[in-house]
């Protein structure tokens, strides 16, 4: 009887330890990845110049082919409402590199290559307080000619962690001792201060100027997308065991444009969709999107998916180009690069982690600066405290669905662009957005839940949403020391 008891009590606690580990390990949900991975992950940010938000086909482009790119949407998140830190490059660049608002560092426009400083009458160390042109009713403050060294870049973060750190194209935040190898990366190939190619096609070269710095000349006629594509590849191969940060910002689609002969004819038989319908356009983005298909391919056949982070998005919104020569179109959007609408600052941005992110779309507001603290995130590093920081970490966000943070987006633009474009800043406070132009000191107001077009400015019939926005856009001028124009 008593080995009787014995032998019950050893099933009992038997079961019960069965019962435990069967509640310990149950299986996570299927929306909730596994977080176990190898340690550290590798991380690939693509950054691409003068991307629409409609310029894909898993954005709803009917005219563009971009099949890896949406099958990397589709293995991760997609963000439907993604902003650049800018409606133009360089200052969204410079929020990628700092994690901080363009308004914060002062550089708010775009930087001049060195060929064009006497024409923008810089000269590298002199800069007047504020630029006059008498054509201008506003006088607007002056950028710095480069992101300063002493900003810290996600590279210089994760360098200290063991990191091999690489850039590929464009930099665009400064002159030769402001290249991106004097800012944390180990390697520097075609990073330099130009804002775009001579031209796409090997020796690089236009009247004006021969070659890019950083990326010699390899096989005459050579497409610039397939030789950045192949450096990112061989350096995946050669730091495949890892871990590395590459930085990929390839030059297209900015102008001028140029895509590859047999594409553009493609495209030119193809009709045109929803306002796109540029065959040479098309013909780059199908480029880029082949170039990205052959470097995850390479992560793949190197068994490093399920360890990499890839980031993609754009630094602004698309180039419209103008009734004679059209570029793309934003639809659903408003305009484009350079203005302050949705169509100028809205984003595509996918991040896929196999393993790690369940697919699905998000429509969490994310904006540049989100990024830099993504990245550092993922490599388990703190931001130094001392430094302010503009943005939030995503990754909780990408692994559980967990809301972000409420909270406002800010744009500050004090110059002058085209025609059209006079000195503006904007605030995005939940789905209500206030954009206030300098130059009259007027307000346009919107409700991009109910007029995601920007067709009803409802500033003059909701006096106090327009107060509280202004309010919120004086604090955020105020907390970043920005500088604004002043009356000529």
């Amino acid at each position: 009887m008593k080995k009787t008891v014995q032998v019950l009590g050893l099933l009992f606690c038997l079961g019960m330890a069965s019962l435990l580990v069967a509640f310990v390990w149950k299986k996570p949900d299927a929306a909730l990845p596994s977080q176990s991975q190898a340690s550290p992950p590798n991380i690939l940010l693509i950054f691409v110049d003068d991307l629409g938000w409609a310029d894909l086909s898993s954005y709803g482009s009917q005219y563009y082919e971009t099949p890896n790119i949406d099958a990397l949407a589709a293995s991760g998140v997609r963000f439907t409402d993604a902003y650049a830190a800018a409606a133009i490059c360089s200052p969204s660049r410079s929020a990628l590199m700092s994690g901080k608002y363009p308004a914060r560092t002062g550089i708010t426009d775009w930087i001049r290559a060195s060929f064009q400083n006497a024409e923008a009458r810089y000269d590298g160390k002199n800069k007047k307080e504020y630029e006059r042109d008498l054509t201008q009713r506003l006088i607007v403050p002056p950028i710095p000619f480069e992101l300063p060294l002493s900003e810290k870049t996600t590279a210089e973060y994760l360098k200290e962690q063991g990191y091999f750190t690489a850039f590929i194209g464009k930099w665009h935040l400064g002159l030769e001792t402001h290249y991106p190898d004097k800012q944390g990366f180990d390697v520097n190939i075609g990073g330099c201060d130009f804002g775009q190619p001579p031209s796409y096609f090997d020796p690089y070269e236009n009247g004006r100027t021969k070659g890019i710095p950083n990326l010699p000349p390899r096989k005459t006629g050579e497409y610039l997308t397939d030789r950045e594509g192949d450096e990112v590849i061989d350096l995946i191969r050669k730091n495949k065991n890892g871990p590395f940060f590459i930085n990929y910002a390839p030059y297209a689609v900015h102008t001028p444009l140029g895509g590859k002969p047999e594409l553009i004819a493609k495209y030119k038989a193809k009709p045109a969709a929803k306002g796109q319908g540029n065959p040479v356009y098309a013909a780059m983005i199908e480029s880029l999107d082949q170039n990205i298909g052959r470097i995850l391919a390479e992560l793949k056949a190197q068994s490093l998916l399920e360890n990499t982070l890839v980031i993609f998005t754009s630094d602004n919104g698309g180039l419209e180009g103008n009734q004679k020569n059209p570029i793309t179109n934003n639809p659903p959007f408003r305009s484009g690069k350079g203005f302050p609408y949705e169509g100028g600052i809205r984003v595509p941005l996918i991040v896929s982690w196999p393993g790690q992110i369940a697919p699905r779309v998000s429509g969490s507001p994310t904006i540049t600066m989100d990024i830099f603290n993504t990245i550092l995130e993922t490599a388990g590093v703190q931001p130094d405290r001392a430094i302010p920081n503009d943005g939030v970490g995503l990754l909780s966000h990408l692994r559980t669905g967990k809301p972000l943070p409420t909270r406002d987006l800010f744009w500050h633009f004090p110059h002058y662009r085209y025609e059209e474009v006079t000195p503006y800043n904007i605030v995005r406070s939940g789905y209500w957005k206030l954009i206030h132009n300098y130059e009259d000191d007027s307000d346009e107001l919107y409700n991009l839940k109910d007029d995601i077009d920007e067709t009803r400015n409802v500033a003059v019939r909701l006096p106090k949403k327009r107060q509280e926005l202004r309010g919120k856009l004086n604090g955020f001028l105020e907390r970043t020391g920005a500088r604004v124009p002043v009356p000529r």
